[in-house]
């Protein structure tokens, strides 16, 4: 890295007016305090970042690091306390003002430079970065992430060598007994007030739930889905379809599908993790339950075996289209099930 920083003009301010009607209400959501509230006060979260930040301080010391979707500026305010030369803050919403404030009253304002603006679009005051950093995960991983900005920033800024914290995720599956919410949820539309609405069961069944699942909800092994390195992934990637088997821990009714993801920082000194699932403390991520139209009859040792498919909405890339396919596996004919359902995260 060269130990001069090259001499830009700062980048115009963005425009929400140039963005089409999804990016605007995506960047827009970001605006309000109380979304970075939520996310600050993700014990998992922040101190995951915090630890992989301050327990690797030679890894930081005189390094530029690029914070991709910077947000209130937590991340790039770690990474200038461990001891980096630069630390570049990119966000395209307007809680970048906000943070810039808090830049300069905690004393960093001349360590950190923040640009509002897309990454694809903003001009950086370096050339390369040694690390980017980034907390772009959403709700099932993917859905309304900026894994794709992250990759956009790796291709273009990253040294070769570079570091990306962090640099491992992976989805996980398995099968929940929720009989009593899927009645809530679908059933519902059976008999609203002595009437019948039941043709928005197809919708109700189509929109997954992010909730917390308890543990004990679970009745099946989990099953790895989808592993990234974003060393190695690109953008073309992140539309998957992988099959996964599910072994019954107990007879039980398996009513739903619920999907989490776990994060590394595997560069790290010690490497750091975090899971998302119901084993493990709460994040703001929650879960994501996919209901399946009919209820599954398993037993103990039995296997659901199946294909989950994802990829970008056609209409809105930021939505998700998610199918799942399933089959009990089974010797008894009277228990034997499969089918498929079709699911929108919007």
């Amino acid at each position: 890295m060269s130990d001069s920083m090259t001499d830009v003009s700062p980048a115009p301010e963005a425009s929400n007016g140039d963005l089409n009607y999804s990016d605007q209400h995506y960047f827009n959501s970001y605006d309000h305090f109380g979304i970075h509230e939520e996310m600050l006060k993700d014990d998992v979260r922040t101190t995951s970042y915090r630890n992989a930040i301050y327990q690797n301080r030679h890894m930081f010391k005189d390094k530029v690091v690029l914070d991709v979707g910077c947000g209130t500026g937590i991340l790039s305010m770690f990474a200038a306390r461990s001891g980096a030369k630069h630390v570049i803050g990119v966000d395209m919403s307007n809680i970048i003002h906000m943070a810039r404030k808090i830049v300069d009253l905690n004393g960093f304002s001349n360590k950190i430079t923040l640009l509002h603006g897309k990454m694809e679009e903003v001009e950086l005051p370096y050339p390369k970065v040694d690390i980017i950093i980034s907390e772009w995960m959403g709700y099932f991983l993917l859905y309304e992430s900026m894994l794709d900005t992250v990759l956009i920033a790796r291709d273009k800024y990253l040294v070769e060598g570079g570091l990306i914290f962090p640099d491992k995720a992976t989805i996980y599956a398995a099968a929940i007994e929720d009989g009593d919410y899927k009645e809530e949820k679908i059933g519902f539309w059976n008999d609203v007030y002595g009437f019948d609405y039941s043709p928005f069961q197809e919708l109700a069944l189509a929109d997954p739930l992010v909730d917390t699942v308890e543990l004990r909800a679970v009745i099946t092994d989990p099953c790895p889905i989808f592993d990234l390195d974003l060393y190695t992934i690109t953008i073309e990637d992140l539309a998957f379809s992988r099959e996964f088997s599910l072994k019954a821990r107990r007879d039980d009714i398996a009513h739903a599908i619920v999907a989490w993801f776990d994060i590394e920082f595997s560069k790290c000194h010690k490497p750091i993790k975090f899971s998302t699932g119901p084993h493990a403390k709460y994040t703001h991520w929650k879960q994501t339950v996919f209901y399946l139209a009919d209820e599954v009859l398993i037993k103990n040792g039995e296997y659901i075996t199946g294909r989950l498919t994802s990829g970008p909405n056609s209409e809105n890339p930021r939505n998700l289209d998610i199918t799942i396919t399933h089959k009990l596996e089974t010797e008894d004919e009277k228990r034997k099930s499969e089918g498929e359902a079709h699911y929108v995260m919007k």
